[in-house]
Order: structure tokens, then sequence, then C-alpha cells
């Protein structure tokens, strides 16, 4: 095992490349400045010496702490709670990729989230934020722009579309259209719905692809449209309901609503449930439950692009929102 003292350096790399320091410094910082073929040349031995640039010596030099700040939410559903994790995980990756570390909190509300993020800038321990779970009337967009922080959002600002601010989102009313015109091609017409109350954006977004699948196949859609808490219990209780006023099969805003629904609608002669979950969670995958797929790593990656592009001066948020695919996933249960 080699000793500290024989760790790359700029200074060594710059030697045996036969380029000065600033060009090794370009490369790492500034490609944009560097001829193609040097910055080939200098990103291979780079990659072959295992050279890491120091973070504090380019803080001090950037006037940057080189990390991105990120509120961690609890979550009151285990199944759920997997695509934050999921997200957050990508998310780390990414920022690595770029340079860059992510940076995690707590916080009780949104005041208290805008309070730590401008305590985190004051004293230069962050450089922007990814915010996420944004809802109707979210005023953390304005309250950060104000406050001069550079952020992505991983959530479009619902009822002010499109919004002046960077984000990125999935299109989950075309996951759930799909899902329900699955099951409208494998014979089934009352094809119900189970969601969330009022305010969430996401939820209105996930029944809009399903009513807008359904709207003419019968005379009374919404009918079979429920909403409810989220959890297991309260999604079998609910597909209780549907099944008494007609419903063959049903689509759901999350895995959770799909687990509860999934013993009222199996029937033990055909291994495929005509349930659909939201989010392609393990335990969905675990028991051949079918279910709409988030590209929860795309976004990730469409995040800290993003945000490194606003902390450059690169980037245009008004340019910077898009909407991204999910896939479904269709599954037989597992005996």
């Amino acid at each position: 095992m080699g000793s500290q003292n024989n760790k790359p350096t700029l200074v060594s790399l710059a030697r045996e490349l036969g380029v000065s320091r600033q060009t090794i410094s370009n490369v790492i910082n500034a490609p944009h400045l560097v001829k193609a073929e040097t910055l080939e040349r200098v990103r291979a031995a780079i990659e072959r010496s295992g050279y890491r640039p120091s973070a504090l010596g380019r803080a001090l030099r950037t006037n940057r702490s080189m990390n991105l700040a990120l509120r961690v939410h609890t979550s009151e559903d285990d199944i759920n709670g997997n695509v934050m994790d999921r997200f957050l995980h990508s998310l780390a990756d990414a920022a690595r990729a770029a340079s860059y570390r992510i940076t995690i909190f707590t916080a009780v509300d949104s005041d208290a989230e805008i309070a730590e993020l401008d305590g985190l800038r004051a004293v230069n321990a962050v450089d922007g934020c990814i915010l996420t779970d944004t809802t109707e009337r979210d005023d953390r967009p304005r309250r950060l722009a104000e406050l001069g922080c550079p952020f992505v959002a991983f959530g479009r600002p619902w009822g002010q579309l499109p919004g002046t601010h960077a984000w990125v989102d999935v299109d989950c009313a075309t996951g759930t259209r799909d899902a329900t015109l699955t099951l409208h091609r494998s014979g089934h017409t009352r094809i119900g719905f189970l969601g969330w109350g009022p305010g969430l954006g996401t939820g209105a977004d996930r029944r809009g692809g399903w009513r807008e699948a359904v709207d003419g196949l019968v005379p009374d859609p919404d009918d079979l449209s429920l909403q409810v808490e989220d959890g297991v219990a309260a999604g079998r209780a609910a597909a209780a309901e549907l099944r008494r006023r007609g419903a063959t099969a049903v689509v759901c805003a999350s895995d959770s609503l799909a687990l509860g629904a999934l013993p009222e609608f199996a029937r033990t002669d055909d291994p495929f449930v005509p349930v659909v979950g939201f989010d392609d969670t393990p335990v969905t995958r675990a028991l051949g439950v079918s279910s709409v797929a988030q590209p929860v790593d795309e976004a990730a990656r469409f995040c800290v692009a993003t945000l490194v592009g606003l902390l450059r001066g690169e980037v245009d948020p008004a340019e910077h929102q898009q909407l991204l695919t999910p896939r479904l996933k269709l599954r037989e249960r597992v005996a």
C-alpha cells in the first residue's frame, strides 16, 4: 500500500503530462476551456492515477462548499418510502460524479426547512438545494428565490405551471392511463381507482390519467373512484367497496393501496390479479403485483446536473423543466 506522500497531486500530474498545473485544474473545474485532445489525455491520466481533488482546496478557491442540501421527510409507510430512498441513493451517486456531496437534514415543516437552508448557506455549508414533495400553493420556491438560494425541484409547481424555476417530475397521469387501458384490453370495463384526498398534486395527476382512460367505458365512472388515506388497511376497505359497486379491476395511486386491494380482486384460477399499484416497490415485485415504475434515477441525475449548471451560471432555470415518462410493470401473482 502506498504512503500518503505517494498520492498523485496537481504538480505530479502536470509534470508527467508536460502541461501546466492550470491545465489540470481547468480539466477538473472548467473543461470547456481545454482543447478536446488535451482534455481526453488529461482525464485518462487522472483516471489511471486515482487522483482526487481536495474538497477543502476547491472550496477555498471557489468559495463553495461543494455540498447540495436535501430535506428528508419521515415516511409514514415503509412501503412507499422506498421511492425516496432510491432517489436519495441516485442523488448521492450523481452528486459524487460531479464532485459534490449531499447534505441531508430534517425539518418539521416548510418554514423550518427554509430557515435551515438559510442557516446552512449563511455559514457556507451548502451551495444549493433540491426540493421534494411539492404541493399546491407551495411557497418554498418563491421564498428560496427571494433568499437567492439556487434550487431544483423534484416535483412540478402544482397550480402554477410551468413556473419560473427548474424542476423535474414524473408524468403520473400517463402511468395510470396506460395501466387502465391495459386492464381494459384484458377485458375489463368497470375499472376503479383508489387515490388520496385533495391537496396533493400527484394524487390528482394519477387520478386524472385513470379518468381520461375510463371516459366512455361506463356511464358512471366517478362512482368507481374513492379517495382514502394511504395505507394497506384503507386500501382493502376501499377495494371492498369498489367491488360492491361492480368494479372488476382497480388502478391505485400507491403500492400500499394496491396491496390492500389485492385480496379483494384476486381469483384462485388466475395468476394475474387486475390490480395495478404505483411506484414499483420491492414488496410488489416480491408478491407479483403489477405497478407503475417511476424513473427516479433519471430524475436524480437531472436535479444534480441542472443545479450544478445553475451554480456555474450556465443554466436558465425556466428552460430546465421536464416531465419523465413512467413504465408499467405487469406481473403475475407469486404462488
